[in-house]
């Protein structure tokens, strides 16, 4: 299920207008990586919740050459699936 995909069930599960629901679906992204962005956990009870990690600089090597980089340090955004949604996948 793609964006589009996800917005035409949105519509028609909430008998709403697909511009209604594409307005609800990135304000709820929006607010989401806004939150993330800030350094706080979003959290879904049942669903999951996101939060943000940091991950070290470290060493690398190229494929192709063998030769050995540097790959910076940087957030990583990590989710964490809630008992009834992993419940709901088996």
């Amino acid at each position: 299920m793609n964006k589009s995909d996800l917005i035409d069930a949105m519509a028609a599960d909430a008998g709403i207008t697909k511009a209604a629901a594409k307005k609800a679906l990135e304000s709820f992204l929006g607010n989401v990586s806004g939150s993330l962005k800030g350094g706080n956990r979003v959290s879904l009870v049942g669903f999951g919740s996101w939060s943000v990690s940091k991950r070290a600089a470290r060493e690398g090597r190229n494929p192709q050459t063998g030769k050995t980089i540097k790959i910076a340090a940087k957030n990583v955004v990590k989710f964490k699936a809630g008992s009834e949604l992993s419940d709901s996948v088996n």
